[in-house]
């Protein structure tokens, strides 16, 4: 056995230390118990808002999105060929990431941002990335940031009403939701006129989350819903918390703003990957798998970013990559490259299980003519290095003999912010 297979198999690091149908059952258990408001790592957050509904054209809404790194607006609408239609995309930088912000501060920069879009509508989706109580009018209170947001204030504030109160334009109408759900809502409006038996929206780049539909019924915890209806469920899956974390996850998780909070995030977002695979590797140089040279180097570097870390792997741009000067024998570069695909390989995994759970969950795609959609967006999912192939080898690996379900996933540009734009206009 090699230093690098004794590593990986003393830390647990490879995909082969992870039980798939344990992770979806402990998964499982914890929807159903968020659902029904008993304890659980999984919020299961009620969005008040459907999936179905019709878009009248020509009816223009202000649609934008906060996510992990950027704020975006625009102007949208769709023609009487329904065709979408959009004016006006600007983008800036998301407020509180490089310093801290006070609610005053944070809420008058978003609507600084708005000021040219203050007369288009007085209907506004709103995709905001991070963990919000929604309430029946649909606006929201903000749990906890996530992605090292550092608003603390603004943590307990209902989102909508203090951005409205700062643009000056109290009365207008505002449909918060999470990006999972305006990428469910895109993916659906996408492939309109092809039948699914019911859809998924899936985030996974600098964050991660996952929303489904789900039966009123289900809901227990929320009362005086209609019990024939359906509504989309925003689970927060980052946090989830009962799969087997590593010493080097925890000592990973213990340098993040908020340890013990999503650490199911901090295992396979862009968000974390890099800084997972630094502790990793300067895990491994002290356990002397690197060589004299390279130890020493890698204890004096800083955190790589995921960027890095993935571009290394894939072999692209490796002559300004920080990660090529540190590792200065060919063997260090192969063993260190080793240990970045396994942790892939173990990140697409655990995103299999999660997904599967939620699919599993709904009791549906059981034929190949009416598969689940799973609308998926994120960096990490389409760029991080044979991401994909691991994750969808895994997945039908699993959703297979009793388990067998079917699915078709579909990226649609743009997805946070049209669906956004659709929340608002048929919700």
């Amino acid at each position: 056995m090699s230093k690098i297979e004794q590593f990986l198999k003393a830390h647990k690091l490879s995909a082969s230390f992870l039980d798939m149908k344990s992770i979806t059952d402990n998964f499982i258990a914890d929807m159903k118990g968020g659902l029904e408001g008993e304890k659980s790592s999984l919020m299961m957050i009620p969005t008040y808002i459907g999936a179905e509904g019709s878009i009248k054209p020509n009816e223009p809404v202000v649609a934008i999105d906060a996510g992990g790194t950027n704020f975006r607006a625009v102007k949208m609408s769709f023609d009487d060929k329904m065709n979408l239609v959009t004016e006006n995309l600007q983008q800036r930088k998301m407020p509180a990431v490089d310093e801290e912000l006070s609610n005053k501060e944070f809420f008058a920069t978003l609507a600084a941002y708005l000021t040219q879009y203050k007369e288009v509508s007085d209907k506004i989706g709103f995709c905001f990335s991070y963990a919000v109580e929604i309430y029946p009018n649909k606006d929201g209170k903000l749990l906890e940031w996530s992605k090292e947001v550092k608003a603390p204030e603004v943590i307990g504030q209902m989102v909508g009403e203090n951005l409205l109160q700062a643009m000056g334009t109290p009365n207008k109408q505002i449909v918060l939701m999470n990006d999972t759900v305006s990428t469910l809502l895109a993916g659906q409006a996408a492939t309109a006129g092809q039948e699914f038996d019911t859809y998924l929206g899936f985030i996974l780049g600098t964050g991660t989350n996952v929303c489904y539909i789900e039966k009123n019924a289900n809901i227990t915890k929320t009362p005086n819903l209609n019990q024939n209806e359906s509504q989309i469920i925003n689970i927060e899956s980052g946090n989830f918390d009962k799969m087997l974390r590593t010493d080097i996850d925890i000592a990973f998780d213990n340098t993040t703003k908020n340890p013990g909070r999503y650490s199911f995030e901090k295992m396979i977002s862009g968000g974390y990957f890099g800084g997972l695979c630094t502790t990793a590797l300067k895990t491994a140089a002290n356990e002397d798998v690197f060589s004299a040279e390279t130890k020493v180097k890698l204890k004096n570097v800083g955190e790589f970013t995921s960027e890095e870390v993935n571009k290394y792997v894939c072999g692209i741009e490796l002559k300004t990559n920080p990660l090529t000067d540190v590792f200065v024998t060919e063997e260090d570069a192969a063993a260190a490259a080793e240990i970045i695909n396994a942790m892939i390989q173990r990140s697409a995994k655990l995103t299999a299980a999660s997904l599967a759970a939620v699919i599993l969950k709904t009791g549906k795609a059981k034929t190949p003519e009416k598969p689940v959609l799973m609308t998926i967006e994120g960096t990490t999912f389409y760029k991080m290095n044979n991401f994909r192939i691991l994750f969808e080898a895994f997945l039908q690996g699993f959703l297979s003999g009793e388990n067998k379900r079917y699915y078709e996933i579909v990226e649609v540009p743009n997805s946070s912010l049209i669906g956004a734009g659709i929340a608002a206009l048929v919700n």
